[in-house]
């Protein structure tokens, strides 16, 4: 059974957040978990797709079919901290550690085919006319209120204290 192996090292993305991304595409179709990381929201989704991508092509490299390619391995390491220091209360120090991750992704070809491949769909842009105006905004006209209540009239004497704007 062929593989296609892709590997990313000292991604600066802590390895428990780039961990819970990764367990979304683990044994999906290499299509389905395109997807998958094309509308995830977070951060390491964009590196994983990005490796994903990269795995698929050293697979076409290889002469695998794509539409058999699934993800049968996914695995976040931890790689080196960088250590810095904040400054504390009586002269004392507070350690920050910016943490790596070392991601290796393999992919596998199956028997039959797994999923279809994904291809983001494009946006459709509106034909204008060259010599076509537009429209100003329409203002909307606000609907007067049929069961307001008046309001009461304040005694002339009493004025408010801390108003901004003169009566």
């Amino acid at each position: 059974m062929a593989e296609a192996i892709a590997k990313l090292r000292y991604l600066h993305v802590a390895p428990r957040k780039v961990r819970s991304v990764a367990d979304l595409i683990r044994k999906l179709p290499v299509g389905e978990a395109e997807a998958q990381l094309m509308l995830h929201p977070r951060r390491p989704a964009t590196h994983i797709l990005k490796l994903l991508r990269s795995a698929k092509a050293n697979a076409t490299q290889k002469k695998m079919d794509v539409r058999k390619l699934y993800v049968s391995e996914i695995r976040v390491d931890e790689g080196p901290k960088l250590k810095r220091y904040n400054p504390r209360a009586r002269g004392s120090m507070a350690e920050i550690q910016k943490k790596m991750s070392h991601i290796t992704l393999v992919l596998s070809e199956s028997e039959a085919p797994r999923g279809r491949e994904f291809i983001m769909p494009k946006k459709e842009k509106k034909a204008v006319k060259k010599g076509a105006k537009k429209h100003p905004k329409k203002e909307k006209e606000i609907p007067e209120k049929e069961t307001a209540k008046p309001k009461p009239e304040k005694e002339k004497g009493m004025k408010r204290f801390f108003r901004r704007k003169a009566i």
